[in-house]
């Protein structure tokens, strides 16, 4: 089902606690490479600034996810690629079209930035991601093969892109 009264907007520095707790208690080895949060760490830094993130809120939940778009590249030639370095939603918002809000949301926000292509980078294991990506018009360009060790298992690293028309 999804819920039509999803509002995309702008992260701010006061999202901090809540995108910190929903990247506690959403971690799992399905997408992150990195160890779990254990809580207390800042959520935005030098490198994670609020401008880089938009937020999925819903009417009397409040924000439910996340979405980060930056510059993979800091060279002017790669200028009108954009990445998407992150895409959370919490475990009560899934399935309500939270995630297909904030990709359709990251790729309207990069086109506005002048963006031309957008670029991710998913786990091969991540079955539910990988669907959503080319439900979107994501196409696989890459993989990396047993590129993470994760759990004792290698994961290969899918770099999936499309053109933003």
């Amino acid at each position: 089902m999804i819920v039509p009264e999803i509002r995309i907007r702008a992260a701010l520095l006061a999202d901090e606690p809540v995108l910190a707790e929903l990247d506690r208690t959403t971690w799992s080895p399905l997408h992150a490479v990195l160890p779990a949060p254990e809580g207390g760490e800042p959520f935005f830094d030098e490198r994670h600034v609020p401008e880089d993130y938009l937020v999925a809120e819903l009417p009397d939940t409040g924000v439910v996810g996340y979405v980060r778009l930056a510059r993979s590249v800091p060279l002017p030639s790669n200028a009108h690629v954009r990445q998407i370095q992150g895409l959370v939603v919490g475990e009560a918002a899934r399935g309500k079209g939270v995630a297909r809000a904030l990709l359709r949301a990251a790729m309207d926000r990069a086109r506005w930035q002048g963006a031309t292509r957008i670029t991710l980078r998913v786990l091969g294991h991540n079955a539910p991601a990988r669907a959503l990506y080319a439900a979107e018009g994501f196409a696989v360009e890459g993989v990396l093969p047993g590129e993470f060790l994760l759990e004792g298992a290698y994961v290969d690293d899918v770099c999936m892109g499309r053109a933003l028309d």
